[in-house]
C-alpha cells in the first residue's frame, strides 16, 4: 500500500525485565508467541531481548483495529503470564487505530509508561519469502 489510507497497525512494546526473571520471561514470551503463531490474527510478531540492559522489544503487525481486538480476546492469559516478569517501559503505536483500540491501549497501560501514536505517511508491505534481495 502506498497511500496514507492504510489500516495496518504496528505496535512496538519496550519492556523492562524484572531482575532475576530473564529465563521465566523468555519462557512466557516463547509460549505467547507460539500461541499467536497458531491462533492469533497478527501478520507478524517478533521479540528481541537486550540482556545487558534487561530490556525486551516486541513488534506486532495487525491488518486493522479489528485484528487487535481479536488478539486481546484470545491472548489475555498469555499477556498476563508475560507481565509477571516485566513492566512496560514504552509503547508505540504506528498507524491509526480506531477510537476503541486507542482507548483500550491507553486503559491497559494506565499511564504506567510513555505511550505514543504515530500516523502513517506512506509505505508498503512485502511479507513474501524467497524474494531476490
Amino acid at each position: 500500500m502506498t497511500t496514507n489510507e492504510s489500516t495496518l497497525l504496528l505496535f512496538r512494546n519496550t519492556m523492562r525485565i524484572t531482575d532475576g526473571h530473564l529465563e521465566s520471561f523468555r519462557d512466557a514470551i516463547t509460549r505467547a508467541v507460539a500461541f499467536a503463531e497458531q491462533h492469533g490474527p497478527q501478520l507478524m510478531v517478533e521479540t528481541f531481548v537486550d540482556e545487558e540492559r534487561m530490556l525486551a522489544h516486541s513488534f506486532q503487525v495487525y491488518e486493522d483495529s479489528e485484528a487487535v481486538r481479536r488478539h486481546w480476546k484470545l491472548a489475555d492469559p498469555y499477556i498476563q503470564d508475560v507481565m509477571k516478569h516485566c513492566q512496560v517501559e514504552r509503547f508505540e503505536v504506528f498507524g491509526e487505530p480506531d477510537a476503541d483500540v486507542a482507548a483500550g491501549v491507553r486503559s491497559a497501560l494506565g499511564g504506567q509508561c510513555e505511550l505514543t501514536f504515530n500516523p502513517r505517511i506512506a509505505g508498503f508491505v512485502r511479507f513474501a519469502s524467497g524474494l531476490p534481495y
